[in-house]
């Protein structure tokens, strides 16, 4: 949100903030993929259903890149169309969601250590 928001108000160049945003790409998906797996395999089912849409748009934003651009974020095409913007509300999104999950894993983690 940062990133975007410096690029935004100009304080950053665009090749600069793609770059610094796009090396967090794959690893995002990876552990977002890797968290949904685990809560499936642990049969932690409301907690799976709710990780599989993120992890679905993830995995497809990552395999839709066009061919020729930089990566999910590409300098030439971030300020066109309003993706700038689009990407914004994405972020502010994602922190909701990982605000929501932390409360429920940090409540989740509480029930667990009280019950034994």
């Amino acid at each position: 949100i940062i990133t975007l928001s410096d690029l935004e108000c100009d304080y950053i160049n665009a090749r600069s903030c793609c770059s610094k945003l796009n090396k967090w790409v794959i690893p995002e998906v990876i552990g977002h993929a890797v968290v949904t797996v685990l809560m499936l395999i642990s049969l932690h089912w409301f907690i799976f259903l709710l990780n599989l849409p993120i992890a679905t748009w993830n995995i497809y934003r990552f395999i839709m890149v066009p061919s020729g651009n930089m990566g999910v974020f590409d300098p030439t095409e971030i300020h066109n169309r309003g993706q700038l913007k689009s990407h914004m509300k994405e972020a502010m999104i994602k922190l909701g969601f990982h605000l929501l999950c932390f409360f429920m894993y940090l409540y989740s983690m509480i029930l667990a250590l009280i019950n034994d």
